[in-house]
């Protein structure tokens, strides 16, 4: 195991640059997760550890040790790839001790470490199968059995999950999840999907257009998102947004007057967005006025899809209501966790 610690990375594609400086440090088994809208640079920077990229600019170390020039066989990582990557020819068993083997590991070593792998993974029933014989996620713990067999001080993991069913989808993440407090090796791990993110992270590395936006733990970057994009990329459904001004009266928008918290206190008259979670709305007769557009229920849950003056935002109720489209109804925000953002630079204010 090792930290791992970037400063001030670069890539640039001749003129064309993709990452812009970025800083990371990631402590010695720490779980991390680069999260952000496809094109934004996670699986660029994230192939720039594996030393799979060059990098134009900037120090990367892993376990205190410089390694922009190294190759990717003398970093000491292990990378699960989205496909899987098997050799279609070898047993499960053969594919998981493949590196070993080629390290120059001798038969015993590599079964020993291949049978351990395997319990870990409860693959030791398919060890004598082929890639072909296999299910989608029996063949992506295989990929993953390949990566622990080395006991590298780093794991990579590059979209690993995007290929599977949603439902297997969520039986990985908690397998991958626990294989990481079984072994505790530093993870970095790289994906699209934030609720993958908020699940599984130790920390979450937002990044856009190349650039980082947050750092933190899930939770935090939840509750108190640093600017506009963090707050509406974290969450599921993303948060509600509000363009309007701050006034004595209350936050004005078009067609509706919204209650402010007292974080808003010294605010008056600048150009804001009011941001609120669909699930941060209650319904309340003597609330805002909202005309239903859409209900949509979901067992333990209602989405509702309404119109807030000319804004069309969604409630998640958190019990079974009886509402029709066209409906007018009251709701109140939860004055605790309204966020306001700069309608200039829409960066975080209260």
């Amino acid at each position: 195991m090792a930290d791992v610690t970037l400063s001030e990375i670069r890539k640039s594609y001749g003129t064309v640059k993709t990452i812009h400086g970025v800083d990371l440090d990631i402590r010695d088994g720490e779980f991390v997760v680069l999260v952000g809208p496809s094109g934004c640079g996670k699986s660029t920077l994230l192939r720039m550890i594996a030393g799979l990229e060059t990098i134009t600019g900037g120090t990367l170390k892993i376990g205190g040790r410089v390694v922009n020039d190294l190759d990717p066989k003398d970093r000491d990582i292990a990378m699960v790839f989205q496909s899987y990557a098997l050799y279609p020819h070898m047993t499960v068993a053969t594919n998981m001790g493949f590196s070993l083997e080629h390290r120059g590991a001798g038969k015993a070593a590599i079964a020993e470490r291949v049978n351990w792998a395997a319990g870990i993974l409860d693959l030791t029933h398919l060890l004598d199968r082929y890639p072909r014989q296999l299910s989608g996620g029996q063949r992506q713990r295989v990929a993953m059995g390949r990566a622990i067999v080395r006991n590298p001080q780093v794991f990579l993991f590059d979209e690993p999950l995007s290929n599977l069913d949603a439902k297997l989808r969520v039986v990985m993440r908690g397998e991958i999840k626990a294989l990481h407090q079984k072994l505790r090796t530093t993870t970095i791990y790289v994906t699209h999907d934030q609720v993958e993110a908020m699940t599984m992270a130790d920390k979450i590395v937002v990044l856009n257009a190349g650039k980082v936006e947050q750092i933190g733990a899930p939770l935090d970057l939840y509750d108190r998102p640093a600017n506009q994009f963090v707050a509406g990329f974290i969450g599921s459904p993303s948060m509600n947004f509000v363009e309007g001004t701050i006034t004595p009266e209350g936050f004005a928008a078009p067609g509706i007057v919204l209650p402010l918290p007292a974080s808003a206190k010294g605010l008056e008259g600048q150009r804001t967005i009011y941001g609120i979670r669909p699930e941060h709305f209650s319904i309340n007769d003597g609330g805002v006025a909202a005309e239903v557009v859409l209900v949509e229920p979901m067992g333990s849950e209602t989405q509702v899809t309404m119109k807030l003056g000319a804004t069309q935002i969604i409630g998640v109720f958190r019990e079974r209501v009886s509402l029709e489209p066209g409906l007018t109804i009251g709701v109140r925000p939860d004055l605790a966790n309204v966020h306001l953002f700069s309608s200039a630079d829409r960066r975080r204010l209260n």
